[in-house]
């Protein structure tokens, strides 16, 4: 049986993630304030799963020659601190202490500017593609570390994308299991 996920208390790093250190961040204005988990779901190129495209994007190391998509947007600026490939494999990019840019234009229960309050975590996906269940597993595991880690972020405070930008953003999409979550929060938390 696997150990759990152990959340590194002085670096705010998963002691069993891959870290990849994004220049895509910057400091929280309350490092205390957080109150948020947004789960995004990507893929790069679209659609496609298993590249480095997202390593890529979160790193502002995007090739436009690589993929024609590339090219819309190898300018952006953004990063998420977590991100959970299709075989569960958990990557970092920002320690969960610091602010990600991850949210953009976003709302919660009255609050603007979510990237100064949230931790992002990005699933390998699409809108219309099932998540693996290695990758729930690792979501569950990453969610008991930090509930452990910031008892102030309540389990009700679990969102997508699309729920805090509507309208703008649509991830993680229709076939994103929030079951599973409802589910395993309920047993666990």
């Amino acid at each position: 049986m696997k150990s759990p996920l152990t959340l590194n208390p002085e670096t705010h790093v998963f002691n069993e993630a891959r870290y990849i250190e994004s220049p895509n961040f910057d400091e929280r204005p309350d490092e205390d304030d957080l109150d948020l988990v947004v789960i995004h779901g990507i893929s790069l190129p679209p659609g496609q799963f298993g590249g480095r495209g997202v390593e890529q994007l979160f790193t502002n190391q995007l090739d436009p020659e690589e993929d024609p998509y590339y090219q819309q947007i190898q300018s952006l600026k953004v990063s998420s601190h977590l991100f959970i490939d299709r075989s569960g494999k958990l990557f970092q990019f920002v320690p969960l202490n610091r602010r990600a840019w991850h949210a953009g234009v976003s709302s919660f229960k009255g609050r603007s500017a979510c990237n100064d309050f949230s931790i992002g975590i990005e699933l390998e996906g699409t809108d219309k593609t099932p998540y693996t269940a290695a990758q729930y597993q690792t979501l569950k595991e990453v969610l008991t570390a930090i509930f452990k880690q910031y008892p102030s972020i309540p389990a009700s405070h679990i969102q997508g994308h699309c729920d805090i930008a509507p309208g703008r953003k649509t991830d993680p999409g229709e076939y994103f299991m929030w079951q599973v979550l409802d589910d395993f929060l309920k047993d666990s938390v």
